[in-house]
């Protein structure tokens, strides 16, 4: 604005009077803008961040965080002695006596000027135990014993004050120069026989009440040790036979526990069927006609409890299909399943008869008692092979000898078998009486009522 003024001039143009015309007076003065030193630079999170996440990454001072972790905190590696300006506590190499020591030695030893004349510190954890005394009055009226002299009894009593009931120092320090030799277990004995008798006529140091009723077995403990030393001793041969026989052990007993839940569920089978046969042959019963299809218990030799075949009951509003009353429930397993379609193969009776009224009721009854039927044929055959196994193993630990099972308790392949002379009595012997009980040849018997 000033070279304006100029040009005017040169042109000798008269110049207005009024304020200047410059920069500052059209846009203002100028604004100066000055960063202050030592405030911090904020960061934006950046965008997706959480932020927790990124309240992680920065400290007070919004430093970056380091590489490497660093310890400024003051921990025990940094710490000074805080050294003050008193003088330091004298020492002195000074003897003393040791009063758990009843030789009075003086020994020296490093210690404070001010703890002089202190009684040695670890004196008191000497304890001695009070071993009790008696008289000779009270030995010649409550304690002379035939096996054991007074001079042995005061020789005991000496080295239990000596060693502190050490029994094992004792008695190797026995004297057996002037006395016979006795064992830990005699000490023993010996010892807690005076202490429980002087316990009941006195009281004093060492007698509590507990002594009174205290008996050292000595022979118990002659033959705890005695036992100790032989399985010590054992050889490696003699650990893997007792492993052994261990094992047998738990087998036969897993065997017998077996073949008692297999006579349990034998002999249920043969309650229920004899129950059932009971109610048929009742007199003057006359059957009715039930219109609902009816079920049969059965006994299922593996769980051994009585269930019975549960065909569904159509009572519902509607109309249904009458050969829905001869579906079989889906509880039953598909072995069942086969084995009664096998027996009415057997019997010729069409798998799907015409569903009437009386042919349902009939047809299903029919099925329940083939269904029991086969598990009393699994039972039997269950029952003749636990037979089988008992006689082979009855001729394995009796050589020479022969277990003859009666014919009755036997099929009709297995009694065909039993007739045969090599393998069964003579025939003019007459057949021996069937007698109800199952011979156990590792465990005791179980006689079972058939």
């Amino acid at each position: 604005m000033e070279t304006m003024g100029d040009i005017k001039d040169i042109l000798e143009i008269d110049r207005q009077q009024g304020p200047d015309i410059t920069k500052e007076a059209i846009i203002g003065p100028e604004k100066k803008f000055r960063r202050q030193l030592g405030t911090p630079k904020v960061s934006r999170r950046p965008e997706g961040m959480a932020r927790e996440v990124f309240a992680l990454l920065y400290n007070d001072k919004k430093d970056v965080p380091p590489l490497f972790p660093t310890d400024t905190g003051q921990g025990y590696k940094n710490t000074k002695a805080n050294l003050s300006m008193k003088n330091v506590r004298p020492w002195k190499w000074m003897p003393f006596t040791n009063t758990a020591r009843t030789d009075n030695a003086v020994f020296h030893h490093w210690r404070r000027v001010s703890d002089e004349g202190k009684e040695y510190p670890f004196a008191r954890f000497n304890k001695k135990v009070q071993i009790p005394t008696y008289s000779d009055s009270e030995y010649a009226s409550y304690l002379a014993n035939d096996s054991w002299t007074r001079a042995e009894t005061d020789h005991l009593f000496d080295l239990c004050r000596r060693f502190d009931l050490r029994f094992g120092i004792m008695a190797d320090r026995w004297d057996q120069s002037k006395f016979s030799k006795r064992s830990i277990e005699d000490l023993k004995e010996r010892y807690y026989g005076i202490c429980s008798a002087l316990a009941k006529i006195k009281t004093g140091p060492g007698l509590t009440p507990e002594m009174r009723n205290y008996v050292f077995d000595a022979e118990h403990e002659r033959k705890r040790k005695e036992q100790l030393a032989r399985l010590y001793s054992r050889t490696k041969e003699q650990v893997e036979e007792e492993q052994m026989l261990q094992n047998e052990l738990r087998k036969i007993e897993a065997r017998k526990k077996e073949r008692d839940k297999k006579t349990q569920d034998l002999q249920k089978l043969i309650t229920a069927v004899d129950i059932q046969a009971g109610e048929m042959r009742r007199p003057g019963r006359v059957p009715k006609r039930r219109l609902a299809p009816t079920t049969r218990p059965k006994m299922d030799s593996l769980s051994g409890e009585i269930t019975s075949i549960k065909f569904p009951d159509l009572k519902g509003s509607g109309v249904y299909l009458r050969s829905q009353r001869m579906k079989l429930p889906a509880n039953i397993g598909q072995k069942k399943i086969k084995a009664i379609e096998q027996l009415l193969v057997e019997m010729s009776i069409e798998a799907n008869p015409t569903p009437t009224e009386e042919i349902c009721q009939h047809f299903n009854e029919l099925r329940s008692d083939l269904l029991l039927l086969h598990e009393l044929r699994t039972a039997m055959s269950s029952c003749e092979f636990e037979l089988q196994s008992l006689r082979h193993q009855y001729e394995a630990c009796n050589p020479g000898k022969t277990l003859v099972i009666p014919t009755v308790l036997c099929s009709s392949v297995d009694a065909a078998a039993s007739s045969n002379p090599d393998t069964s009595l003579p025939a003019k012997d007459p057949p021996a009486p069937i007698k109800m009980e199952i011979i156990d040849v590792v465990g005791s018997p179980h006689s079972i009522t058939l």
